[in-house]
């Protein structure tokens, strides 16, 4: 079992990453919220990890903070979540946020994360209230660095709408989420814009 990666960090491909660890390069899979708070390509950066193992592949997602990794691992254990559905509800909502939701009973929030139908998040409410591990207060990121400037990828927007796209946005959707944003922004930025915005409503 992988529990944890250090190394170096060689591409950013939302949802994507690749992290150099002593000549291995390591692909994972990100949420959104972490995925805006690594540094640079070629910084040195540090990941709590899952490894799921299918028949087909062995798929590893990387997480900036344990509390996030022990709460995808509370979703997946809900009928009917799987980890692509988990990480798009992490990219698209904080974890304290989604416990208040939780807890509140508030499913008309939920049902705004991309996946989400209202069975869905009725099932969330009743499966998680009484999943929640112990969650104890954030010491600060686990990434254990500064944050540093992010590259500019060639086509921040294509970038962004594909990223999208992968948490389970329609095409269309993804399009207007981003449409009016700010064209200097890069990738990580316009995801996050764009994510808010459709939180709000």
């Amino acid at each position: 079992m992988i529990g944890r990666l250090h190394g170096t960090l060689l591409e950013k491909l939302p949802p994507w990453i690749v992290v150099d660890v002593n000549g291995v390069g390591y692909e994972l899979e990100t949420s959104m919220t972490t995925l805006v708070a690594l540094p640079a390509v070629g910084e040195e950066v540090r990941l709590y990890t899952h490894l799921s193992v299918r028949d087909d592949a062995h798929l590893l997602y990387g997480f900036g903070r344990d509390e996030e990794r022990q709460l995808f691992r509370a979703l997946i254990k809900v009928n009917g979540v799987g980890p692509k559905l988990a990480l798009a509800i992490l990219s698209g909502m904080d974890r304290d946020a989604f416990v208040g939701c939780v807890m509140e009973g508030d499913s008309k929030a939920l049902t705004k994360l991309p996946g989400v139908g209202k069975k869905t998040a009725d099932r969330l409410i009743v499966e998680m209230r009484d999943r929640f591990p112990h969650w104890q207060e954030e010491q600060g990121s686990l990434l254990e660095m500064p944050r540093q400037p992010v590259v500019k990828p060639r086509d921040p927007f294509a970038d962004a709408e594909a990223a999208l796209v992968s948490l389970g946005y329609k095409p269309t959707e993804a399009s207007r989420m981003l449409s009016g944003l700010d064209e200097g922004l890069p990738t990580e930025a316009l995801i996050k814009a764009a994510l808010a915005r459709q939180m709000a409503g």
